[in-house]
């Protein structure tokens, strides 16, 4: 039996991490190589590395940050954030990254994972998808860290990318982020049911109980932030692990 596997999800932004609650109220939780190594030593399956300045201001990808970290990082890691060219994909996988991670600029040109699939293989790119329910009750793509509507509706973009030829999809429900509150668990089981590549579900998640709800909805793999960096009910900062194990 093949054990799904728990994604630790950081965010970048001005060369720290830092956490958001529904997208908003960022909170600083210290520099990205400290959280590394302490992931290393809880033999983390995987891990993202988002850079959502870059992805909201259309800035280039944080090359020297992706190579300090490919240099600390014991387990494959994907990155996202500014990437929109081939080269930007070239260079972020020649400098360590296992996969590279796509949002806004997926929306924008999604003939370009086409491109990018064919050139470096399906099993190298990731389409990441924000999501939540429009004014009609649908679930509706967000570009921008959810600041834009598309008019897109997620499960038509997920079958879209997969068209194009994504290898896996970080679908992420805006409304759960950071709450600690549960996946939406209703968004995982409309795209998970009708895609045939993995999903990895993110946003709300709070304990290994909500993990094993998401696999039975048919995500392929669990993203976490909240629930590894934050501690207590005051939100302190401790960096923890939970696998399926």
């Amino acid at each position: 039996m093949i054990i799904p596997r728990v994604i630790p999800c950081l965010l970048l932004k001005n060369g720290g991490l830092v956490k958001t609650i529904k997208f908003n109220n960022e909170t600083y939780i210290g520099d990205p190589l400290n959280a590394i190594r302490i992931f290393n030593k809880k033999e983390v399956d995987e891990l993202a590395l988002m850079d959502i300045e870059a992805s909201k201001e259309n800035k280039a990808p944080s090359f020297d940050i992706i190579s300090s970290v490919a240099k600390e990082c014991f387990m494959p890691f994907a990155y996202g954030g500014g990437i929109k060219s081939v080269e930007d994909i070239r260079k972020v996988l020649g400098l360590g990254a296992e996969k590279i991670i796509i949002g806004n600029y997926a929306i924008e040109h999604p003939e370009f994972i086409k491109e990018a699939a064919n050139i470096f293989g399906s099993q190298s790119i990731i389409v990441s998808i924000d999501a939540k329910k429009n004014s009609k009750g649908e679930y509706e793509v967000f570009s921008k860290r959810g600041k834009m509507g598309t008019g897109i509706l997620v499960l038509d973009f997920a079958l879209l990318m997969v068209k194009m030829g994504a290898g896996e999809l970080i679908l992420t429900s805006i409304d759960k982020d950071g709450t600690m509150e549960g996946y939406d668990f209703g968004l995982i089981s409309l795209v998970s049911k009708k895609v045939n590549i993995p999903v990895i579900a993110t946003g709300g998640a709070s304990n290994i109980d909500d993990f094993k709800k998401a696999i039975a909805e048919g995500a392929s793999a669990v993203g976490a932030s909240s629930m590894f960096v934050f501690y207590g009910r005051n939100r302190a900062v401790l960096i923890s692990y939970s696998s399926l194990n």
